[in-house]
């Protein structure tokens, strides 16, 4: 038997709004201490990786490891009938063929409750392989969303550069070209700072609609990291509270 009961439902939703451009169909994996989604985008470019640790709920249980294999654009359908401040509860069954969703208000005077049928996904567990980054720039998830939408106006892959002098986004197009560059800086808000830290400079080029797709997660918390090294794929953190996060994996693209 699983059993999860999240208070902030919101959150839910927003990770499965997240990867649902990105993913069709994935396995949410549960085992005793973690709820994990991990599925790689139909053109095998981009990975997307969730973690949500049983602290996060305020009701957690899992009787043994169970895969529960969903449609994305099927489960967003159903989570956009909970409210913003609904709680979320997920159950199933140990040999369960669908998954409920309950949705409770915050006086519970609503209750409803939704069953999605599960399908049988034969996924791989990729191995992620442990690398330490040269580079790790934490900013404003914001700032970086308006930064890569700002871009996209402009041509379709974005070098992120990363120098004594700051980080630096630019785009090459027909249009014209484009470059932001933002410079560490430590201000009064922890939520506004920017964080260089890097080991030596580092230079990739990236597929600009996928990094667009990451940034769906923007609402998931105020503070996205990014982590670079010489030909290897960026990773794109966003970090849930201190429960969890959203991970993607982008190869870059290399000069032909």
């Amino acid at each position: 038997m699983f059993e999860a009961r999240l208070v902030e439902g919101r959150v839910f939703k927003q990770l499965i709004e997240a990867i649902k451009d990105l993913v069709q169909d994935a396995n949410i994996d549960c085992s005793e201490d973690e709820l994990s989604i991990q599925a790689m985008d139909s053109s095998h470019v981009s990975l997307v990786q969730v973690n949500l640790q049983s602290t996060a709920f305020d009701h957690y249980r899992c009787d043994r490891a169970i895969s529960l294999g969903f449609n994305s654009a099927n489960m967003s359908k159903i989570l956009k009938c909970a409210g913003n401040d609904d709680s979320i509860t997920l159950k199933a069954e140990d040999s369960a063929d669908s998954l409920t969703l309950m949705f409770e208000s915050q006086g519970q005077e609503r209750i409803a409750d939704f069953e999605l049928k599960l399908m049988d996904i034969d996924a791989e567990p990729l191995g992620i392989p442990d690398t330490t980054y040269k580079t790790t720039i934490r900013l404003p998830s914001g700032e970086f969303q308006r930064i890569i939408r700002d871009l996209q106006v402009l041509g379709d892959t974005c070098v992120i550069s990363c120098t004594k002098e700051g980080v630096r986004f630019s785009v090459q197009g027909d249009l014209g070209t484009g470059n932001v560059l933002l410079k560490a800086n430590a201000g009064e808000k922890e939520s506004d700072n920017v964080i260089i830290d890097m080991e030596e400079p580092v230079e990739l080029t990236f597929a600009l609609r996928y990094l667009n797709f990451f940034t769906k997660a923007t609402t998931l918390g105020g503070t996205v990291i990014l982590s670079m090294s010489p030909d290897v794929p960026i990773v794109v953190e966003y970090p849930i509270g201190d429960a969890g996060h959203i991970k993607f994996y982008l190869a870059p693209k290399i000069d032909e």
